[in-house]
Parts: C-alpha cells; sequence; structure tokens
C-alpha cells in the first residue's frame, strides 16, 4: 500500500509555488508560472498525479480578522477546480505569514532576483509544513 502523499500549494497571481510531503516534513518542489487559469491547473494536476498526491493542501489568505477575502475566494475556486482534474480531497489552510517566513528563512547572503524566485515554493512548504504539524503526518 502507498503511504500518503501531500501536495503543498502557494496559489499566487504570477507564480504558484509547489511543496510535496510523504512524510513528517515538507520539502519545495516547483514553481509554477502563471500562463494561464487552464494550463497551470493542467501542471499542477500533472504534478500530483506523477507524485501520487492523495490529498492536495492549499493556501487560504485569511484576512487580519479571520475572515475570507477576495485573494481567499480565488485560492478556493482554483482548488476546486484542481480538485475536479485530480480526484483526491483538497484541503485549505490559514497561510497567514507565509510568504513571510519564507523570505526570512532564505540566506540573507542571497541576491534580490533569487529571493524572489524561491519565495513561493518555500511559501508552499511554509504552508504544507504548518497543515502537517497541526494534522499529524501523512499515515
Amino acid at each position: 500500500m502507498t503511504s500518503r502523499r501531500l501536495l503543498g500549494i502557494d496559489f499566487g497571481e504570477k507564480r504558484i509555488g509547489i511543496a510535496v510531503s510523504d512524510g513528517s516534513i515538507a520539502v519545495p518542489l516547483t514553481i509554477v508560472e502563471h500562463e494561464g487559469r487552464e494550463a497551470d491547473l493542467a501542471r499542477i494536476a500533472a504534478l500530483a498525479i506523477e507524485h501520487e498526491a492523495t490529498s492536495v493542501v492549499v493556501g487560504l489568505p485569511l484576512l487580519s480578522s479571520g475572515d475570507e477575502g477576495e485573494q481567499a475566494r480565488r485560492c478556493r475556486r482554483f482548488g476546486d477546480a484542481l480538485a475536479r482534474r485530480v480526484h483526491v480531497p483538497i484541503v485549505y489552510h490559514d497561510e497567514t505569514l507565509s510568504s513571510v517566513t519564507a523570505a526570512e528563512s532564505l540566506l540573507v547572503g542571497a541576491g534580490r532576483a533569487h529571493r524572489k524566485t524561491r519565495i513561493d515554493d518555500l511559501a508552499a512548504v511554509n504552508i504544507l509544513q504548518s497543515y502537517i504539524d497541526e494534522h499529524g503526518a501523512p499515515a
């Protein structure tokens, strides 16, 4: 029997960070450069299938009040569309400060361009790791 594998997503308008985990540690997988909704969905669905994801964790950017704003609604629409392609559960998880934490975790000596290209997959790692820490490692 295959162990449960999780795919984590940090959804953005320009880039979508992707992380993966099949244990207690999330690791960066890739960054999907935005090409268009259908192309983005196809690429991420292919990654979910390739990595045999049994669940997908999508970061949900909540407002400081805890409510969902327009960006959270965009994430839900994207996750719902992805669910129709991969046929695995989509879980939404609060991504508060995931990008800030990702930026802080980068090496101080890294150049600005490197930091910008790496922050999306590291934000996805933070979202997925937070989910794993809160709900337990995949069985």
